[in-house]
């Protein structure tokens, strides 16, 4: 197996200055994809302007955000400025969403920082009269952080708000139903939990137990992104809230998992990203994609094909 995974780059800024050659967008422009399918734009999520050049006058069903928890550039913000921060882009996603459309958000809730700053942007959102709360939903890592003085921490929050009547469907787990129960009547008959399934499995509820947590020997990591999100979860919610060909909006592309959850299931992405190396791996990734399968690299990075990037390893990762 290589052995050759890049550092994270929120903590290695001398690296990130030596991929920027490699980029093949900067600030402002859009990389657009061959097929026709796909916009990756090295864009400010928190201006205007920016967000109606990526889309261009289209319209998303579904936006799936995953903004830097209170770090924006790598810089640390108060949470004032942080929920001022998140106020644009909010706004701007709502100008982009069609009627009947659904928003989802990955954030972060500090237990060591009073939680911060979920409950901040959640009493922000209360605000925003044209997105109804419809779900807190919570994916279990395997891995977590804390102290023998505190319960372990394992989880991330994701809000799920919607505009209008959006699509929806039911989506199932791989866990077996084993337990019989829950009975209720039905047209007249009672009826058991399993009686009334439509799957031999679990139906997938707000709290995520069944996705693997991204680690260095899973086949989709991007080594140097520190806050990939497994693309189980991206797939679970493109799914559930768009169909075939619709159109998916991601400001915060990073490792690009919706980008290629949108490629395996034949929708559209717009996604951006305000630092053009995340760009690059983006455009990479998707690249790597279409021509191997594969999702990532396993243990190893996206510029391993660039001498100068081909050896490098990480002891951190493992």
């Amino acid at each position: 197996m290589k052995n050759n995974p890049l550092p994270r780059l929120d903590r290695a800024n001398d690296l990130r200055e030596k991929l920027l050659p490699h980029c093949r967008i900067g600030f402002g422009e859009i990389w657009e994809d061959p097929e026709g399918r796909h916009r990756i734009g090295c864009l400010d999520a928190a201006d205007k302007s920016c967000v109606e050049k990526l889309m261009a006058g289209e319209k998303a069903v579904l936006a799936i955000h995953d903004p830097p928890y209170n770090l924006i550039a790598f810089e640390e913000r108060s949470i004032e400025e942080f929920i001022n921060w998140c106020f644009k882009w909010i706004n701007n996603t709502g100008a982009i969403l069609d009627d009947d459309s659904s928003l989802y958000v990955w954030l972060g809730a500090d237990q060591n920082s009073d939680f911060q700053p979920l409950p901040d942007f959640m009493i922000m959102m209360r605000g925003m009269e044209s997105f109804k709360s419809r779900s807190f939903i919570t994916l279990r890592n395997q891995r977590g952080y804390g102290t023998c003085k505190n319960w372990m921490a394992v989880r991330q929050e994701l809000l799920y708000y919607t505009r209008g009547t959006p699509f929806f469907e039911v989506q199932y787990t791989d866990i077996p139903k084993t337990l019989k129960g829950y009975y209720k009547e039905v047209a007249g008959k009672v009826t058991g939990n399993i009686e009334r399934s439509k799957s031999d499995c679990i139906r997938s509820s707000n709290v995520w137990v069944d996705v693997q947590q991204i680690f260095y020997r899973m086949k989709e990591n991007v080594s140097c992104c520190y806050t990939q999100k497994p693309l189980k979860s991206i797939d679970r919610i493109v799914l559930a809230s768009s169909q075939p060909e619709d159109r998916v909006v991601d400001f915060f592309s990073h490792s690009g998992s919706t980008l290629i959850s949108c490629e395996g299931l034949g929708r559209k992405c717009n996604t951006m990203d305000i630092d053009p190396v995340y760009c690059e791996i983006a455009i990479r990734r998707l690249e790597r994609f279409r021509k191997t399968g594969l999702q990532g690299w396993q243990n190893s990075n996206p510029f391993e094909d660039i001498d100068e990037f081909s050896g490098l390893s990480d002891d951190s990762e493992k």
